[in-house]
């Protein structure tokens, strides 16, 4: 029979959480490019992944477009412990960046409709200058999207 002292130290209860190489986190692989070939329900679910860790976890939700005119970022963060007010921040090259706080359903809803795109944003334009790289989205640390806010 265990001792409730053994029994935490089965458990990790009481112990020192240690460093994860981010490849081991549970939100790292949580990453997709438009176009993709998941179906709608897998998007959904996907998006639901991604909610949940926005929710729990230390992270921001990243979509990236690139075009002719340049880079396009939407980054989202949870700002209540909750997981129902998100803040959205967009940044356009041309106009620089623009913060607004927004529902988990705005939230769910945009990245379902971005992210079950059948064209990547880059390619729906008319330029003479196709760009090749597909649109991105990914899940990061919080503090790898403000390093990357700083720098744009």
């Amino acid at each position: 029979m265990h001792s409730e002292r053994q029994y935490q130290r089965d458990r990790g209860i009481g112990r020192a959480p240690t460093h994860h190489d981010v490849s081991t986190l549970s939100w790292s692989d949580l990453r997709l490019s438009v176009p993709n070939t998941r179906n709608g329900e897998s998007i959904i679910s996907f998006v639901e992944c991604v909610l949940v860790e926005l929710t729990h976890a230390d992270v921001g939700a990243e979509y990236v477009s690139s075009n002719v005119w340049g880079m396009k970022w939407t980054q989202f963060i949870a700002v209540d412990d909750v997981g129902e007010t998100f803040q959205k921040r967009h940044h356009d090259e041309r106009l620089g960046w623009h913060e607004q706080m927004i529902s988990r359903q705005d939230v769910r809803e945009e990245l379902v409709n971005r992210l079950s795109r059948l064209f990547s944003l880059a390619t729906n334009q008319s330029h003479n200058a196709p760009v090749d790289e597909p649109d991105t989205f990914a899940v990061k640390a919080c503090h790898q999207l403000q390093c990357e806010m700083r720098q744009k």
